[in-house]
């Protein structure tokens, strides 16, 4: 097979690697050292590895790197630091929404995919953003939580402006 080389900015980095038409946006990431994006079930049905690709919540392990060649991927380390945590991560750890965290991360990208899209969600439309990963440990509930948290205290912060 071929070798191709694409352009990711990943986390505001550029890069350009060589993939096999076969390889997908997981391997491409997991390779670089983006391990906070998991490598669960590897056929879309867990969302550990969803990360945000110009600015939607995608399952890396359904997305060849070739398709997202160009484009912009944000994971949730890109999102925030340990000094500086994105709210939504900090959201979490409040809320007690993590225990193993192996979910955390795609749990925390899709959330941000939808508080880009609506400031003020309902309990209902963020379990539906949600609900393409899955939790095994806390339930959801604190996740919920967490993320009504997040909404409003980005609210707040921005006067309640998007």
């Amino acid at each position: 097979m071929k070798e191709t080389t694409i352009t990711l900015t990943i986390n505001g980095r550029t890069h350009e690697p060589a993939v096999q038409p076969n390889e997908t946006l997981l391997q491409v990431l997991r390779k670089r050292g983006y391990t906070d994006v998991k490598s669960g079930c590897e056929k879309g049905d867990c969302g550990a590895c969803a990360v945000l690709l110009d600015g939607d919540a995608v399952n890396s392990c359904l997305v060849l790197a070739r398709q997202a060649d160009g484009g912009e991927v944000v994971t949730n380390s890109g999102l925030g630091t340990l000094d500086d945590p994105h709210p939504l991560q900090e959201a979490f750890a409040d809320a007690g929404a993590v225990q193993c965290g192996f979910c955390t991360p795609g749990m925390i990208v899709s959330a941000k995919a939808l508080l880009d899209r609506n400031r003020n969600p309902t309990e209902e439309e963020i379990r539906e953003a949600i609900a393409g990963n899955l939790c095994r440990c806390t339930g959801y509930a604190q996740i919920v939580d967490a993320v009504q948290l997040a909404a409003q205290r980005m609210s707040a912060k921005t006067g309640g402006e998007s």
